[in-house]
């Protein structure tokens, strides 16, 4: 008698299927910014629609991610066929992606060398460890980066000691070797050089700190003193590049020539890709030297090849000039008929700075009208519409805004009324 066969199988363990929420909820996210309370389910161009089938304008675009707007047909088709034929080889790899959209940006850019990341601060991290290595090599080991105040970087641990927290509350020193002084101040950031200074590192725009444009006599003069002083000068284009100021760089708009590059943000047209871009000797790296996640897998990179060939197209950066005027002149009379502004930006990057810290208030008075905006300061509201945004979608989004304005004074003046 076989005694296996008399045992009586063991009860199943009944597990008791998890039960899925009926609406995604919020309840199991970490701690992040606040978020606004819509939750989005579709996006197409200009425009966004919610769970409740409500549709707003947006203005912001992921804060310029999506430079090519929500969910366009060529990124979609492009990111379905590559999906197809190859994800992430891993990182150790190349893929036949990755090699051509590093050649076409630095033919495009005048570059020399492309490294491809996630995001625009491990770009910008990579920066820095590329002009310290050059420092090394070049300048007596030089390492100590001058940047400018109200500059923002990202949000890694270098990059976030090359930024300044008062125009980003969420950076905080974390590496020595950095020090800042006065945006548009060329007197300052010339006694600043000594011994030590590796390179001068700065934005075009200071986008963070509430658009804020360098001065073509500033921009071109530090290009001159970093001649001058034998030291690198790192423009962080990525809340600038990839047409957002009206060209490919927009170092190209003020007639000046970096030695490194970074890149960001629209360069994916809305998922994660950054790049890192040296030119002449400050092509120093080894390898291994700048690490970052992925380093630009195949998905991410014909995202970037579609953006690349699109705002390369005949005609797009004018196009992208000519809707800047139309926003521009549109903002300058909206903010004239309600005692606001100047307005500052170039091309596609636009700021309205208000007279008060009210620019939260008014983005939310916005999202009741079905408008996204952003406030980058407190006295400041943030316009980054996506280059491909139509004149029809400028009109209709300073009516919004003149609503939204007109709810927040009306606000307001029933606050001035109440009795005490």
């Amino acid at each position: 008698m076989n005694l296996f066969n008399l045992r009586r199988p063991a009860p199943k363990a009944v597990v008791e299927p998890r039960q899925m929420p009926q609406q995604p909820s919020t309840g199991n996210l970490m701690p992040k910014h606040n978020r606004a309370t819509p939750v989005f389910v579709r996006g197409q161009g200009a425009w966004l629609w919610d769970d409740q089938g409500r549709a707003c304008l947006d203005f912001t675009q992921g804060g310029g991610v999506n430079s090519l707007g929500h969910s366009p047909d060529a990124l979609a088709a492009a990111l379905a066929n590559q999906a197809q034929a190859l994800i992430q080889p891993g990182s150790a790899f190349h893929s036949p992606v990755l090699l051509t959209l590093a050649s076409r940006l630095c033919q495009a850019t005048a570059s020399d060398q492309a490294y491809l990341l996630n995001t625009g601060a491990e770009a910008c991290e990579g920066a820095i460890k590329l002009a310290r290595k050059w420092g090394q090599r070049h300048r007596n080991g030089a390492y100590h980066i001058i940047t400018a105040s109200r500059g923002c970087h990202g949000r890694s641990l270098g990059t976030l000691s090359a930024s300044d927290p008062t125009a980003c509350s969420r950076c905080e020193p974390g590496v020595p070797g950095f020090s800042r002084v006065p945006f548009n101040d060329l007197a300052a950031l010339h006694a600043a050089v000594d011994s030590r200074t590796v390179a001068i590192m700065l934005e075009p725009v200071q986008s963070e700190a509430g658009v804020i444009p360098a001065t073509r006599e500033y921009l071109q003069g530090v290009e001159t003193l970093c001649r001058e002083l034998g030291i690198l000068l790192i423009l962080d284009e990525v809340q600038t590049g990839l047409g957002r100021c009206g060209a490919l760089l927009a170092e190209e708009t003020y007639g000046v020539r970096a030695d490194i590059v970074t890149l960001g943000k629209g360069l994916g047209g809305g998922v994660p890709l950054a790049a890192l871009l040296a030119r002449g000797a400050a092509c120093c790296a080894e390898a291994g030297e700048l690490q970052g996640s992925h380093h630009g897998n195949a998905l991410m990179c014909a995202a970037g090849l579609t953006v690349l060939d699109t705002v390369l197209a005949p005609g797009f950066f004018d196009e992208v000039q000519d809707k800047g005027r139309h926003l521009r002149e549109g903002l300058g009379r909206l903010a004239g008929r309600f005692g606001q502004g100047p307005i500052r930006g170039q091309a596609l990057l636009w700021a309205l700075p208000l007279k008060e810290n009210l620019a939260p208030a008014l983005v939310a008075a916005a999202l009741q009208e079905g408008l996204l905006l952003n406030a980058p300061q407190p006295d400041v509201v943030r316009f980054t519409p996506a280059l491909t945004v139509s004149r029809s979608n400028i009109d209709e989004m300073l009516q919004r805004l003149t609503r939204a304005f007109a709810r927040l004074h009306a606000r307001q003046q029933s606050r001035r009324e109440m009795p005490a």
